[in-house]
């Protein structure tokens, strides 16, 4: 049976309909050449003017290596180019440097960098009704270019709506303070909440090809309008366990100087004095200000 403070899953997100698969192409310097060679040869031959076979091969030539350098793409570090040719995926370059494809394809930049987003403040309310403030700060990298391409519209935007959600799910699943209630809560559990809301992004953005590498909520209060009863409430909360331990470890020491003055014998006691004794023992212990003692220059019942 599911716990009531245990959140309903993520949504079950659609199959993908295509995975990155690898494309090398050609090195980019030897087709350079093959480039150049091809527009220096067809240009030498237009110059040869009067013979129409060598203009004709000329102008082919010199046709053959503008259009070859069209092939050519240079791919910098944390950077990767999707191949499309006529609409059909051929494949991902992810090796940098100077590569050459067929000038006829289509290459589309894709970041490979590690990136960082951070929502927006939120305000909702806690599994309790109380309105909340929460922010938080995902660290993500795209792992299938291929499906951060084809699968989504915008992954940048596709990955920044579906951690606002999940930070909205999650700070509502889950109350700010259990007040030692059993259960988690936002406030007493960040490790454990944390680790929920990276599971949650990383189901709602894996079909954008998108692996979330850590998310931290930076920012959690109560809102503005009960921040002050809350407060309140935290401090009263505070003052009566502070109490509470004030009186266990007085009751504690009052107990251990009635054993220990029975023990050694040092006076005999009637249960009248011991509740007088107690009495005191207590105000000294327990009370806010400093005792001002009266010494008894009488007896004890006088």
């Amino acid at each position: 049976m599911t716990d009531s403070l245990t959140p309903s899953p993520a949504p079950e997100m659609p199959r993908a309909h295509v995975e990155e698969r690898s494309f090398e192409g050609a090195s980019g310097f030897a087709m350079l050449t093959v480039s150049l060679v091809l527009v220096v040869g067809g240009v030498l031959l237009l110059a040869l003017a009067g013979i129409v076979p060598l203009v004709v091969l000329g102008a082919v030539a010199v046709f053959l290596g503008v259009v070859a350098a069209f092939g050519l793409t240079a791919v910098a570090p944390g950077e990767a180019r999707v191949v499309q040719l006529f609409g059909r995926y051929l494949g991902t370059i992810r090796t940098s440097g100077f590569r050459w494809v067929n000038p006829f394809t289509g290459r589309r930049k894709v970041s490979t960098r590690i990136r960082n987003h951070e929502t927006d403040l939120a305000k909702v309310n806690d599994a309790d009704g109380n309105p909340i403030e929460i922010a938080a700060v995902v660290v993500w990298q795209v792992r299938d270019t291929a499906k951060a391409s084809f699968e989504v519209d915008d992954f940048v935007e596709f990955v920044a709506i579906q951690s606002e959600t999940a930070v909205r799910h999650i700070a509502t699943s889950y109350p700010y303070d259990n007040q030692g209630a059993p259960g988690l809560s936002l406030r007493d559990n960040a490790d454990e909440i944390t680790g929920r809301l990276s599971k949650e992004i990383a189901a709602r953005v894996e079909s954008a090809g998108v692996a979330v590498i850590e998310s931290r909520i930076t920012r959690l209060s109560y809102a503005p309008e009960i921040a002050q009863a809350m407060l309140r409430r935290q401090q009263a909360g505070a003052v009566v366990a502070a109490r509470t331990q004030i009186v266990d470890g007085a009751v504690g020491m009052v107990k251990q100087a009635l054993d220990r003055l029975s023990e050694e014998e040092v006076v005999d006691l009637d249960e009248e004095r011991k509740a007088s004794m107690v009495s005191n023992l207590l105000v000294v212990l327990c009370g806010d200000r400093d005792t001002q003692p009266i010494v008894n220059a009488g007896t004890l019942y006088s």
